[in-house]
Order: C-alpha cells, then structure tokens, then sequence
C-alpha cells in the first residue's frame, strides 16, 4: 500500500496529513506556533518555528498511523500565501516572515503601481499591489531595513522554506508564486519585466515547478529529523486556496468552490487565463498544470457570526455551555423562525473592510432596516443573509466573465450549517451541493504528491478516485425571487454609504 503525506504551513499551526491511495485519511497532527504584531498592523512569524512544528506534525502522524516511512510515496507542501523569508547567501533567516495578513505596505504598493503602470501591472501579475503579496514587502525592507536588504541572496515563500529544510533546495510552484505578484501568470513564470522595474534582482527568486511536479527530495539530515526515508519525493504542492481547490476537486470548469471560514473565498478553475479588468477577483495559475483560477475573498464571512455571537448572544452561549450544544446551532435555530428576508433587515459584512469587490480597508459594517420588530433571531439571519449576499458578488463577477457555474461546491465551517447552506443556494440561484473531504489544503497537497509519485496519472484521476458529493441543497423557487430583490437593494448600500464610512475612517 502506499501513502500520500501532505504538509499545510497554515497560519496558525502546521498540520500533517497522511491519506492512502483511495484517499482515505490514514492519521493527521497539527502543531502550533505563534504570530507576532511587533507594531499595530504588522504581523510575522519566526520560520524556525514552522519546521520546530512541521517536524513534530510528522512525527505525530509517523506514530499514530503505524505507516512506515518506507511505505510514503511522496509529499506535497502548501500553506499560508504571500510571506517573504529572506535569507543569505549561507541559507540563514535574515528576519522574521512578513505575513500575508500585514498591512504596512501601503506606500510601497503605491510606487508598484506607479513604477510599473496599472493596466501593464494587470496584465502581467493578473493582480493589483496590495499589501498582502510579497513584492511590495521586499521594498519595504530596502526602503526600511537596508542592512537586511543588502544580504539577501534569496527569498521563498512560506511552504517553500519548510521545502528547503526538507530537500537542501531552493524552489517554488506556480499558483504560489503567481501570489508574489512577480509571476507572470498568463505565461508561467518569473516576471523579469516586472523584476527589472522593481530593481529586484531575478536571482532571488527560486525555481519554478508545475505543482506535481517533483523539487527535490528529503535530504538525509531532513531525514534524521523527520523520521521520513531519505530520498521521499517532494513536489512542488500549492498556495493554501489552490491546495484546498484541489482537495475539493475544483479542477475543471464548471464546479465552483465556495468556501466559509473566518474570511469567505469564491473559487473557479479556469481554462485558460481569465482577467476581471478592474482587478476585483484575482488570477492566479492553478495547481493544475495547464489551468488558472480567479478568486474572490471577502474578508469577515464567518467572522461576521462570530462577532454577532460574541456580542450579542451572551445567553446562547450560557445555554451551550450547560447543554453542551454548540452556540452557533441555537442561534441557527433562533434564525429558522425568521422567513427570507429577515423582513426587511440587511446586513453589510464589511467588519474588516472588504476585498472583492470593493478593495476598500474603510469599509464598515453596517444592519439597514432596523424596526421595533427585529429582534436578536432577524439579526442572525440577517447576518447569514449579508454574507451570501457577499459572496454572491464574487459568483456575479465570475458570470461576467463568461465563466459557467454548474455545480456550487460549498465547504468550510459555515457549510456545515443546513440553514446557511439553504440560504447561500436561495442567494445564488444554484444547486449546492458538500463532498466527503473536509480536511483542506493538506488533502490537496497530498494528492499533488500522489500525481508526482506515479500514483495516480494525473490530477484529475487523483480527485476522480477520491472525492465524491455526499449532500445536495436545491434553491427553493420562491425564496430565490425574495432574495434577488434584496439582493439588488444590497448592491446600492455601499455606494450609499461609502463617503460615510470615509469620513468615520478619518475620525478614529
């Protein structure tokens, strides 16, 4: 039998992942480390602590599985985007990882867009500069940290270090990079135009890889560490949501993944390059040879029940703790009670501003509609409601650009709820349906890894074999027409509200 090992550098923890050919999860490990905010809206981590991490992830599910090491076929990396890990000519960490979630690269994303020019910018990355991808990091630390910036000799991404520690090599994989905003995404590759505007040097940047494709292999002294065999095949993997996309079986046109964690993602594999001309989704290589994606986030999708429930459902969350039921069902049933529409209630989830879209840090949230009537139970549907509306957003920038939507594959937290799953199937006028897997990034990575070691023929193959749809959820007709009235009253709040929500930004 052989076994597939895939490794997620998540923001939080690293998490192992071992599964067999059929794809059954064999064992799984997380390890967690800690962020550091050194200033408000800086957030790094130590990448030390990422291999302190993934090295007892393995260890862990090595133990509990009772897998030998000689019996893994092949491991497959993803994690956490858009960090950079600078190191120097010895292989040394100059400074703690700049993370994706960091904000203080404003300025620089300013001078990108500038240097290079938007639409020439556009083109070549898929993507505008934003504070979370890597380039505008690295000329924050020449601009800020030159001491730093003089010794660098070479920059990876998160997954990519942890590649390094494993293999002794310097590589990366196409739908990560593409997430530098370096990339140039429609060919494939390093962008040296954009290098060269920016003045960083081509050098720095490491090999890049198909995601199947194998880097390198676990190094003897890896190997010693891990308690994985010398020699394991390493393939390239993927960044976080492309990983995920696999591990969901988003790898042709048509099935889209719509994804409820703490932020929302709208995810869809493309044929060939797609480009929203105002930048509202981003463009990305997949982790399918051959493919792309374009994606939409919104910012506070579960985070905004999270709020509402940290707010303002003191006694649900008393009744949980006596009863041992979750919190988040007794409010989902309190919201039952209420019909479509939240009669009149709607919901703005901008409680983090929003990225798609409107690319907006000062957006707010916001309930419109507020009556004598609406109690605690239409604030919570409201809720659910606002971030479907949210994401259908995302759905209705995909439709513009000629991308068909035949099977709407939800997963994350919130899709465990039957209500919200209702809801969002309502909201977007689509069957939605849930799969066997729930395990993320690293089952994708794991897959990646399967393709890469001669298990399966290719990724498709590899999703055929192993995920199935286990629910469906049909839109309810007359539901569907309530809401797309609502919908459309949606779509004016924020134009409405936008110089407000200026002005509040400037006062706080």
């Amino acid at each position: 039998m052989s076994y597939l090992l895939g490794i997620d550098v998540g923001t939080s923890g690293a998490k192992a992942l071992l599964i067999d050919a059929e794809g059954a999860v064999i064992a799984s490990a997380t390890e967690e480390y800690p962020l550091y905010t050194p200033r408000p809206l800086w957030a790094e981590q130590d990448p030390e602590d990422w291999w302190r991490a993934t090295v007892a992830a393995i260890r862990a599910v090595l133990n509990r599985s009772g897998v030998h090491a000689e019996d893994v076929a092949g491991l497959g990396l993803t994690g956490q985007m858009h960090g950079m890990v600078a190191l120097d000519a010895n292989g040394q960490v100059l400074r703690p990882c700049i993370m994706w979630n960091d904000q203080r690269t404003a300025l620089q994303c300013a001078e990108i867009m500038a240097t290079v020019g938007k639409e020439r910018f556009l083109a070549l990355t898929g993507n505008l500069a934003l504070p979370g991808f890597t380039a505008p990091k690295i000329l924050w630390v020449r601009q800020n940290e030159p001491e730093v910036y003089r010794r660098i000799a070479q920059v990876l991404l998160p997954k990519d270090y942890i590649r390094y520690r494993l293999t002794g090599g310097y590589a990366t994989e196409v739908s990560d990079a593409s997430g530098t905003v370096l990339f140039d995404v429609a060919h494939r590759r390093w962008s040296l135009e954009v290098l060269e505007a920016l003045d960083i040097p081509p050098g720095w940047m490491p090999s890049s890889y198909e995601s199947p494709e194998v880097t390198g292999t676990v190094s003897q002294d890896a190997a010693r560490e891990t308690g994985l065999r010398p020699g394991l095949p390493v393939v390239g993997g993927g960044g976080d949501q492309a990983a995920q996309a696999v591990g969901s079986g988003i790898v042709r046109e048509g099935v889209i993944s719509v994804t409820v964690g703490t932020s929302g993602v709208v995810f869809a594999a493309t044929d060939e390059m797609k480009l929203d001309p105002q930048a509202r989704l981003h463009s990305f290589c997949h982790a399918v040879p051959g493919r792309w994606h374009v994606m939409g986030v919104m910012l506070s999708a579960g985070g905004s029940l999270r709020w509402l429930r940290d707010t303002i459902a003191g006694p649900e969350r008393e009744v949980g703790r006596l009863s041992g039921v979750d919190p988040y069902e007794i409010m989902i049933a309190e919201a039952a009670q209420v019909p479509a529409g939240s009669e009149g209630l709607l919901f703005l989830p901008y409680l983090t501003g929003e990225r798609t879209p409107y690319a907006d840090p000062n957006a707010r949230g916001a309930f419109v509609g507020l009556t004598l009537r609406h109690g605690k139970s239409a604030m919570v549907r409201a809720v659910l409601e606002g971030v479907a509306y949210g994401l259908r957003d995302s759905l209705e920038l995909l439709r513009a650009l000629n991308i068909p939507i035949e099977q709407v594959r939800a997963s994350g937290g919130g899709a465990r709820s039957t209500l919200w799953r209702q809801i969002m199937a309502n909201i977007f006028g689509t069957e939605l349906v849930t799969i066997n897997i729930t395990e993320g990034a690293a089952y994708g990575a794991a897959l990646l890894a399967g393709v890469g070691a001669g298990v399966y023929r290719d990724v498709f193959e590899a999703t055929e074999r192993t995920i199935r749809v286990v629910d469906r959820v049909e839109p309810v007709a007359d539901e569907v027409a309530i809401y797309d009235g609502y919908y459309q009253d949606y779509r004016t709040l924020y134009g409405q509200l936008k110089p407000t929500f200026d002005s509040v930004a400037k006062r706080v």
